[in-house]
């Protein structure tokens, strides 16, 4: 009996807007994937991972690299002491001597070129020289001379120059022979 009905009783049978028993439970509609990329950012982090540089650079932007983007046009000479990454325009030198340096895909360079490590994946005019290794990727073009102890071509790469590989030499001569001793396959008659 309810405060509005004054003492009148109504059979519930008998009212034509009976109230419908209750719907047995549902779960909830089931709701479209999330990506994994957002669903990662989006979970709590209960201890955030400490950065920590590889032990070898990657050839990927935004990465432990210096990064000069592909909207940038640099005229002169260029040094540092950190992988560099380039995007953009260079012109002028580049001298990178303990660290990598990559020419990226929308990357040029009208320069002279000196690193330890060099990967040409775009253009580069000049001559490139490494103290370690030079690699060359299918997209990569080179119109230079090229020097390294360890050269990589990918097929599809294009070198226009002359190829060093090996040490580079300190400049020293071979001595020569002592006066009165032959060459070492020479045989000489004794008096």
């Amino acid at each position: 009996m309810s405060l509005f009905d004054r003492g009148k009783r109504r059979d519930v049978r008998d009212a034509p807007e009976a109230v419908a028993p209750p719907a047995p439970y549902q779960p909830p509609a089931a709701r479209e994937p999330v990506p994994e990329a957002i669903a990662e950012r989006s979970r709590p982090v209960a201890n955030a991972p400490t950065a920590t540089k590889p032990s070898q650079a990657t050839g990927v932007a935004g990465g432990n690299m210096a990064n000069i983007g592909k909207s940038i046009t640099l005229k002169g000479d260029l040094s540092g002491n950190e992988d560099l990454v380039i995007e953009g325009h260079v012109e002028g030198r580049v001298d990178l001597p303990s660290n990598m340096l990559t020419i990226g895909a929308n990357g040029s360079c009208s320069a002279e070129v000196h690193a330890k490590t060099v990967v040409v994946v775009g253009k580069v005019t000049g001559n490139v020289s490494a103290t370690e290794r030079i690699e060359i990727q299918a997209t990569g073009l080179v119109n230079g001379d090229v020097s390294a102890p360890r050269l990589v071509v990918a097929e599809g790469a294009v070198v226009n120059g002359s190829i060093e590989m090996g040490t580079k030499k300190t400049g020293a001569v071979a001595p020569a022979p002592a006066a009165g001793l032959g060459s070492l396959g020479e045989k000489k008659a004794l008096p």
